[in-house]
């Protein structure tokens, strides 16, 4: 990595130079781009047709369903937040970003990333209500109640990482940052500054412990209680419909804290600096590719409200992909 030199004028907002994955040779940065634009287009077409199929189809018009579609504009919006960048980089070689568009995107990538895990959050309380206080579940569950969660989930979130982004700004910066990085990430951008980096790795770790572990923790509190109302039910089919309801959720969550393990350890690990680079894309793009197609391909009601939106006259083409 090179030295971090800072002999630019006070008065000059510095230029931030992403310089992606280190040790990629320019003969790869077409096959990466071409990879990554499929990723991407797969995202937004997958989480707009949920969007489309939930909105659209009166039968799902649920709770569950629509703390779904929550997670889909999330996946939509934060994958947005960074992988044009990321596809400008590897097609044009267009390095650079301004000082409030580097912290307009740090801020948006982290605080979409922790409404994607209290969404998470909320998704299994909902599951909780329906497994374990059925009875309660249209008292509790009503659509205020829904819009109220799912706002405190994004408000929540968008707060978390103002202090880290704020003062990260005030840092002080050479003329042109070299960012290792494909986007303007935290911890990549806090180690690209002059000043004393400590303080701001340290906040940086502590707010991920608040937004990663603190909604983890809850999620398997819910699933400890759903467990336990499970066992408790005495059918053998009664125990399996309760656990198909939830099993997508837990693919989703499953997927989600695996994606933020790897970028866990490709930054505390010592490992080459491109695996600290992957770590972070792969937690960007893993859950939003996956959650759509773990939504449709387990899920009935969505797949078919998708077919029906995709087919709406042609019982045969319905039949046909849905067997």
């Amino acid at each position: 990595m090179e030295a971090v030199i800072c002999n630019g004028s006070d008065n000059a907002s510095p230029i931030f130079y992403l310089v992606g994955i280190p040790s990629l040779p320019e003969s790869l940065f077409l096959p990466v781009f071409l990879i990554f634009l499929l990723i991407y287009l797969l995202i937004l077409v997958s989480n707009t047709l949920i969007l489309l199929a939930v909105v659209a189809e009166l039968s799902l018009h649920k709770p569950m369903y629509f703390f779904l579609i929550n997670l889909s504009a999330l996946d939509i919006l934060s994958t947005t937040t960074t992988v044009p960048k990321m596809l400008s980089l590897f097609l044009l070689e267009d390095h650079f970003l301004s000082f409030p568009v580097c912290f307009l995107q740090m801020y948006l990538f982290h605080g979409l990333s922790g409404s994607e895990a209290f969404i998470l959050v909320v998704m299994s309380y909902d599951r909780y209500v329906a497994i374990c206080r059925p009875l309660h579940y249209p008292v509790r569950m009503t659509p205020q109640t829904n819009a109220a969660l799912a706002a405190s989930a994004w408000l929540t979130a968008l707060l978390l990482p103002v202090p880290a982004v704020v003062q990260t700004s005030q840092m002080a910066f050479g003329p042109v940052a070299h960012v290792y990085h494909c986007f303007c990430d935290h911890l990549a951008v806090v180690q690209a500054s002059c000043s004393d980096t400590t303080p701001q790795a340290f906040m940086g770790l502590c707010i991920a412990m608040v937004v990663s572990f603190l909604p983890l923790l809850l999620v398997l509190l819910s699933y400890v209680h759903i467990l336990a109302s499970v066992l408790h039910i005495s059918s053998h089919e009664g125990r399996s419909k309760a656990f198909s309801t939830c099993s997508s959720h837990l693919l989703v969550v499953s997927t989600y804290y695996s994606s933020i393990a790897i970028a866990y350890v490709s930054y505390r690990a010592d490992l080459p600096l491109d695996f600290h680079v992957m770590g972070s894309v792969v937690f960007a793009i893993l859950t939003p590719v996956l959650n759509p197609l773990i939504y449709t391909l387990r899920n009935k009601d969505v797949k078919a409200a998708i077919t029906k939106m995709a087919c709406p006259q042609h019982p045969q083409c319905s039949r046909a992909l849905n067997p």
